[in-house]
């Protein structure tokens, strides 16, 4: 029998508008291509017709990778899965170093063991990170944007908006293995799996894919306009510098609860009127 790849497309990914580079995949591969919409898929139905050489390519952004990774749990990956990024936001192919539009990579090793999310009593597997504050609000906003008009969002704008005057910051609760810390004023209390996040942003410097532990940061600021000096720093990773605003804490068990509910964004994807999420890995 014939080897054959079996493509799941985002129709949706990077605003619809990038549904014609899915087609450059016939250059790429040369075995039959049969194409799926992520949102048409059985997961169960295909992996139980797929010969041991056939293989999966998934199309899109990060959002879809956590699709992929949640409606896949409980089922065993016995083929090869490949990754062409072509989202809006592909902070999981940049942990890689690689960029929207590169080749398709394999991901199959990256996909076991993955941290598990607990929010409002459901749980989520993760890839990238959990982010909870004003990263959560500004998903929250481009959301609402992107239902009004089929048009890429400017999450920079949306974040300086509000730091400036939009988003008013929390009392925070973390607890890491056990050892609890309380902060005031606190913009942002991601926890990371991978380096990368929201479209760029590196809020966790050292944390390593694969290393058996997450990394929490908490960016806390009175000021607004000194947090707004700050914040461009973590696209470099270089806000951890500011060591009176940052703070950064490893470990297993992670959770962080705030005085009052925020949105929160699991690798992309949003849940509003969140006051506590709990990481495990």
């Amino acid at each position: 029998m014939a080897v054959a790849g079996y493509v799941i497309y985002n129709p949706l990914a990077g605003t619809g508008k990038d549904i014609d580079e899915i087609s450059l995949l016939d250059l790429y591969f040369q075995e039959e291509l049969k194409y799926y919409r992520v949102d048409e898929v059985d997961y169960k139905r295909l992996f139980n017709v797929l010969s041991d050489d056939d293989y999966v390519v998934l199309c899109g952004g990060d959002g879809t990778l956590n699709r992929f990774i949640n409606d896949l749990d409980g089922i065993d990956i016995g083929n090869e899965i490949y990754y062409y990024p072509i989202g809006s936001g592909n902070d999981f192919a940049a942990d890689f170093g690689k960029e929207k539009g590169c080749n398709p990579f394999s991901i199959r090793e990256y996909l076991n063991d993955l941290p598990t999310v607990t929010v409002n009593d459901n749980t989520y597997r993760f890839l990238n990170g959990v982010g909870y504050g004003i990263d959560g609000y500004c998903c929250a906003v481009g959301d609402r944007l992107r239902s009004k008009k089929n048009k890429s969002v400017n999450y920079t704008s949306i974040a300086i908006k509000g730091l400036l005057r939009h988003y008013r910051p929390t009392c925070a609760t973390v607890c890491v293995d056990g050892k609890r810390y309380k902060y005031n004023n606190v913009w942002l209390a991601p926890t990371m799996h991978g380096m990368h996040y929201g479209g760029g942003m590196v809020p966790a410097p050292y944390q390593t894919r694969g290393s058996g532990s997450l990394s929490v940061m908490i960016f806390c600021g009175k000021s607004r306009l000194k947090t707004l000096c700050i914040f461009p720093s973590i696209f470099k990773g270089r806000h951890i510098k500011h060591k009176n605003s940052v703070k950064v804490h490893s470990g297993k068990n992670i959770s962080v609860s705030f005085d009052r509910p925020t949105p929160l964004q699991i690798d992309g994807e949003t849940i509003l009127n969140v006051t506590e999420y709990t990481a495990r890995i």
